[in-house]
């Protein structure tokens, strides 16, 4: 699980992440809204704290941007702030949960744990790759907040190269997982595929996602 935390007070976004890493979570740290709404593009983040006092742009504000962008990740709101009208400001920015500070560490550790908890379960019908998102009860899927028309074997194909985002998948993995046919060296129907979905999930979109890796297969992921 992968937790960003934005913080500008480096003692205290120190010992969070301290802590963080302990109970086993991946985290990154970025010390004012710009650099996190930076990284929120670059990566996909499993849950975000965030720290309502930053200097340059407030926490608000960056939770507004995120969900605007249809950014779906949780958000955990840290304030030294805690009257209501506080906190009904930072859930109706976009938050999911609100933590007035100081606080207790065992406190902040159970929020986040309830957090991601529902996320797995929003997850189990949701497909997410940074601004790319795949509905696969409704089966709509949008990449920037617009809709992105497909057939059915595109919508298989993309969902297959959603859950391995990060990783190659080869002709034959992509022909047995998709097609449910071994793989023929002589067909380019994998390919004629792959041409569809660049069309329709990249072509208006300056960050490409779906790429060729070579003598290797397609990948789900942005240029490193």
């Amino acid at each position: 699980m992968s937790i960003l935390v934005v913080e500008d007070e480096e003692k205290i976004a120190l010992f969070l992440k301290k802590g963080l890493l302990e109970a086993g979570y991946e985290v990154h740290w970025r010390s004012n809204g710009l650099e996190a709404l930076e990284a929120a593009r670059e990566k996909s983040f499993d849950l975000v704290v965030l720290d309502v006092m930053l200097p340059g742009m407030s926490g608000l504000e960056v939770c507004r941007q995120l969900r605007e962008n249809r950014r779906r990740f949780p958000i955990l709101m840290l304030s030294a702030r805690g009257a209501v009208p506080d906190k009904v400001a930072g859930l109706d920015s976009g938050a999911d949960d609100y933590l007035s500070k100081p606080f207790a560490f065992e406190e902040f550790l159970a929020r986040v744990r309830a957090l991601l908890r529902k996320q797995e379960l929003a997850a189990e019908t949701r497909l997410e790759y940074g601004d790319l998102s795949m509905d696969l009860v409704t089966r709509k899927v949008e990449r920037a907040g617009s809709p992105i028309e497909l057939s059915n074997k595109e919508f298989s194909l993309l969902e297959y190269l959603l859950r391995q985002q990060g990783h190659p998948v080869t002709r034959a993995m992509i022909a047995e997982h998709v097609w449910n046919l071994d793989f023929r060296s002589t067909t380019n129907v994998i390919e004629v595929y792959i041409n569809y979905l660049r069309k329709k999930v990249d072509a208006e979109h300056p960050v490409k996602l779906i790429r060729t890796e070579r003598g290797r297969g397609y990948q789900l992921g942005v240029s490193a």
